[in-house]
């Protein structure tokens, strides 16, 4: 059931209880946990954390604690399948869900007794109306057989007639309905996308309640953030959503343009910037940054020697000595710096670039201190996929969630170090796959799998990471393919997950045409080739087009999965 007002049908509710916060694995969901936490720290709610992967931890998480909490709330985590078919719970357990992922399963929707949606009411949902989905079922059973014997025989037969052409119809009309509803739910169900970012839904929950601050602005922002570096949402809703934070950011921040009221320059301040979109520059060198951002590298072709040449050039249009842009940012001539976004992007058009500006968010304080809000989606999310083992797989969780308070500036420096490996490695990755020609056509979609043994190949057993290696390859194909129909196709990427186990991790991703409207079918798509082939295959993740699936199955799921999108 969706709520109308958070307040009153949610904050309040639970204002006064325990409850268990079941977080997903990705920035956007952290980014709402610090808010919520925020807001509890504030009206001193007991809660408990519990960081969950996938619906098998989910389900572990949720059998634990069963018996010590009544009301749950799940970041980024649930909507999209039926939750009480799943977790079984008792009727006195309610279930508050704020999830971006689509579309919602209609048995939550329509539930209005223990599950609770917060989501955006200006979302286009789409949901199908109540009637075409559930329907009381009727009794079948006629009392045919308790006419009263003193009736004529031709009396009886008519009426026998009657009932069997009345129950006739009554079937044929359930067949129909049926098959109606089987059609209203495929066209419902067939694509996955992704709505408004939940750590913005928690922060107008705050602002609701005048509670908000601007570490939650900020948060907000980099949940938004987050959604649009990892393609998520098309760019119309990026610039809609950037729109509606930047009147916070007005309000928050208007004393920074007032000389006489100036805030101390340890106050945090955050400002509305076109700024480049170049990945993680103002911590890195401009050169290294220009060959690691999918953008630039996928526009100028930087895997080939021409494309390298075509850098050069760009570098020399713009008049930047290569003294100057392979040292760190922060080194470079003030002078340079100064002009230096309008020279790129006055280059950039030159050289077919004409996207590269952006709008975006960024926060100083202190002297040295200003991060872009894509900053710190890097880093958080390198955080939360570092594939170093340092204690347990929670560990990683919990330092990704703390690199985002100003307070931890050392893991954030710790996760941007972390971001640029991470980068440069698909970055090599793409390069490699492109240059040995690793991407494939299979009829309905683009096919590349990575071998055991490639470089950072463990990296890519991660979903984040292995989903922006596999929008970047698909980017980079399309920029160097001269094939006009794979251009428009999708990508299915596999990599090697658990060589032990004999399992790789396997993603879909939608074609990147300029009408992209970010929705992605290989969930579904992933399911029926599944189940038609016998397949042993694992779907774990809330992202329903990625999956695990048994090494020596692969070949008869790609099969099938040929046929189906064929």
């Amino acid at each position: 059931m969706f709520i109308s007002d958070c307040r009153r049908d949610f904050y309040d509710v639970i204002v006064s209880q325990r409850v268990l916060l079941l977080v997903a694995s990705d920035v956007d969901a952290l980014c709402a946990c610090k808010i919520l936490q925020a807001l509890f720290q504030c009206d001193h709610v007991q809660y408990t954390l519990v960081p969950v992967s996938g619906w098998q931890e989910l389900e572990t998480a949720f059998l634990e604690h069963k018996d010590q909490f009544k009301y749950f709330i799940l970041i980024n985590c649930g909507a999209n399948v039926d939750l009480l078919e799943i977790l079984q719970p008792e009727e006195d357990v309610l279930f508050f869900v704020c999830d971006s992922h689509r579309p919602i399963n209609v048995v939550n929707v329509y539930n209005e007794t223990q599950i609770k949606l917060l989501v955006k009411q200006d979302d286009d949902l789409d949901v199908p109306a109540y009637d075409d989905i559930f329907r009381d079922e009727e009794d079948e059973e006629d009392d045919s057989g308790n006419e009263s014997d003193g009736s004529e025989p031709s009396e009886k037969r008519r009426r026998f007639e009657e009932d069997v052409i009345e129950r006739t119809m009554r079937r044929r009309q359930k067949r129909e309905w049926e098959a109606r509803r089987r059609e209203i739910l495929f066209d419902y169900e067939q694509y996955e996308y992704h709505g408004t970012s939940s750590a913005m839904v928690m922060f107008d929950l705050a602002w609701m309640m005048s509670k908000d601050l601007n570490d939650m602005l900020w948060w907000a922002i980099v949940g938004l953030t987050d959604q649009w570096v990892q393609d998520k949402i098309t760019q119309m809703k990026y610039v809609t959503d950037i729109g509606i934070l930047q009147r916070h950011v007005s309000r928050h921040n208007h004393r920074n343009e007032d000389e006489e009221n100036s805030l101390s320059i340890d106050c945090m301040r955050i400002a509305f910037e076109y700024d480049l979109r170049l990945a993680l520059y103002q911590h890195w060198s401009l050169y290294e940054s220009l060959c690691n951002t999918s953008y630039t590298s996928a526009c100028l072709k930087l895997w080939s020697v021409q494309g390298q040449k075509r850098l050069q050039e760009f570098l020399a249009d713009m008049g930047l000595p290569l003294k100057q842009v392979k040292q760190k940012f922060n080194s470079m001539d003030i002078s340079l710096k100064e002009n230096l976004r309008e020279m790129i992007e006055e280059s950039a058009n030159k050289f077919g670039m004409k996207d590269l500006r952006v709008q975006t968010f960024s926060i100083h304080f202190g002297f040295k201190n200003k991060f872009l809000a894509s900053d710190i989606v890097y880093a958080t999310t390198s955080l939360m996929e570092n594939i170093e083992k340092e204690g347990p797989e929670t560990n990683n969780f919990i330092k990704a969630l703390d690199s985002l308070s100003r307070s931890n500036l050392d893991k954030l420096h710790h996760g941007l170090d972390l971001a640029k490996k991470q980068l440069r490695a698909i970055q090599q990755t793409v390069a490699s796959c492109i240059c040995t020609n690793l991407v494939i056509s299979q009829g309905p979609f683009l096919y590349c799998s990575l071998m055991e043994g490639t470089p950072d190949v463990k990296l890519f057993s991660k979903p984040v990471s292995l989903c922006l290696l596999s929008k970047y390859l698909l980017k980079s194909f399309v920029c160097s393919t001269k094939n006009k129909r794979c251009k428009l196709l999708p990508l299915v990427m596999a990599a090697p997950m658990d060589v032990e186990q004999g399992t790789v991790i396997m993603v879909g991703i939608p074609p990147e045409t300029e009408s992209s409207d970010k929705k992605n079918f290989f969930g579904r798509a992933f399911e029926k080739a599944a189940e038609s082939t016998n397949s042993r295959t694992l779907h774990n993740h809330f992202d329903m087009s990625i999956i695990e699936l048994k090494t020596e199955d692969r070949s008869k799921f790609l099969d099938a999965l040929i046929s189906l999108l064929s």
